[in-house]
This record gives C-alpha cells, structure tokens and sequence, in this order.
C-alpha cells in the first residue's frame, strides 16, 4: 500500500516557534506553566506535559507569583500582561509573529474611527483564544461574526472595519465581505484581508492533494478549529476521507480494497504522529 504524507501538512511556523520556546525553557528549568493549551492538540499536549509543561487556566494564572507563564501562539489580550506585571510573573512571549500584527493594525483601527462612531467587525469564534486577543486590544468592543448569518449585529449605516481570525476559511471571509458590501448604505467600508496566507494557501493545495488518492486520513485534534476547516475541505473533494486523532481510530474498512491513501494534518497537527499514522497504515 502507497501512503503519502502531505508535505506542507502539521504545524505552522508560529506553532513550531512556541513549542521550540517551551522545550527549551523546560531543558533548562524542568518545569513551566503555560496560559491554556500550547496547541489544539491532545496529544502534543500530554508530549510537553511528560516534560514538564503546566496548562493553567485563567483562574490559575491570576492565583500565581514570581513564576514563569509561556504564552502561546495565538496572543493574548492586554489584561494578561497587566496581571503579570502586579503578580511578577516573568512572561515568555511565544505569540505568533502574524497575530501580533494584527493586533496592532486592530488596535490603531479602532483608534482611527471610534470618535466617528466606526465599528471594528472580526469574523472569527468568539471564545477562540486569539479572538479573545483582537478583541482585547480594543477593550472588548469589537462586534464578532461566527458566520455570515451574524451580519445583523452590524449597524449598516456606520463605518465598517472588517477583519478576521488569522486560521478562518479564506472563502468564507470573501463571502462576508461581499455580503456586507450589498448591505452597506455609504462607501465607509475598509476590507482588511488578515487570513494567514499559510492556512489560506492550504485549502486549495489540499483539495488537489485529496482528490489524487483513493483515502485521506486527516489527522488532527478534535478541538482544533483549523482542523474541522480544512477537514470539511478534504472532504468535499473526496467522500473517502476521514478525521482521526491518532492511529487507534483507523477503521480497517476505510483501507479495505485501496491502494493509495493521503494524510494530512491540521497546523495544530505535529509531523510525528501523522508519521506515526502512516506506519500504522503501511502495516496494514
């Protein structure tokens, strides 16, 4: 059986950035909490938990002192930096390099256009750890969009400022554009395309991929956003394809008569264990 690991699948740089921060912290001290998981991935997870990664919550990290918190790649908003600085908790800062920016750019929007009474619109989940970032940098007034059927929340007759979640679906982010177009009553409307161009460039390099094999195994965490999206992707090109977190969940009638089978990984999704996956697969 032919089994292909999709070269450009698993981690983005900004995951790769904060799981090397965290490992080498830990080489040297053995221990270091961290504000929420490091990535959406269990597995991965539990890896840096043998090594001696701490995930705290938000009551947790308020209750510390004199301690040391990594923060992950998707941001934080600015309370977080103010708790550190009255608990004196040293923060590694391992945000992504494409969040931060765009924080700011939200930041000095909202500056710009909240005396003209301008909305900053995010399309994005609202409880997703970097939304909770964005929206933090202008103290939480930003209005967020789940999907296109949120629209109303908007006041269409005031300025629009729209952005998105860095991992959201690029397709979808142009719809909602579109719609908000035909719906706006003046030209105040500025579309800032914030998708990261690495998870954009995914989607439609993974259809090809999908389409070339008899079964694609995707691999991901099950609370991974970027997973579900680009699994759903997959999907729609090839019905023969299905979402596992490790190799226990392989089914053999998914394998039963194929030849050829993908795998492809979430950017939550580490490159051992979609190896991990493939070996199982050519075992059998």
């Amino acid at each position: 059986m032919k089994v292909t690991i999709n070269k450009n699948s698993g981690f983005c740089f900004g995951v790769v950035n904060a799981i090397k921060i965290a490992e080498i912290e830990l080489e040297k001290s053995g221990k270091l909490f961290c504000l929420g998981d490091i990535v959406h991935n269990a597995i991965e997870v539990k890896r840096l938990a043998e090594k001696g990664l701490i995930i705290i919550d938000y009551e947790k990290f308020k209750k510390l002192k004199n301690t040391k918190v990594l923060i992950r790649a998707h941001g934080e908003p600015p309370e977080t930096y103010r708790i550190a600085g009255e608990k004196n908790i040293e923060l590694i800062d391992a945000s992504c390099i494409v969040v931060l920016n765009l924080q700011k750019k939200i930041k000095n929007e909202y500056e710009k256009i909240k005396n003209m009474g301008g909305q900053i619109v995010i399309y994005g989940k609202k409880d997703h750890p970097e939304i909770i970032g964005l929206n933090g940098q202008i103290n939480n007034n930003a209005i967020i969009l789940e999907s296109p059927k949120d629209i109303d929340k908007i006041d269409f007759k005031k300025q629009i400022s729209l952005f998105a979640q860095t991992t959201k679906s690029i397709e979808t982010f142009y719809k909602l554009k579109d719609e908000i177009k035909s719906k706006i009553e003046n030209n105040n409307f500025i579309f800032h395309n914030s998708i990261c161009r690495q998870v954009a460039n995914r989607a439609s390099e993974f259809k090809e991929f999908a389409i070339k094999h008899d079964v694609l195994i995707f691999v991901s965490g099950k609370e991974s956003s970027n997973g579900k999206f680009l699994f759903g992707v997959c999907k729609d090109v090839n019905p023969n394809t299905y979402f596992v977190s490790e190799k226990s969940e392989i089914k053999n009638e998914w394998l039963i008569g194929k030849s050829d089978v993908g795998i492809c990984g979430a950017t939550s999704t580490p490159r051992w264990l979609m190896e991990e996956v493939a070996e199982f697969i050519e075992k059998f």
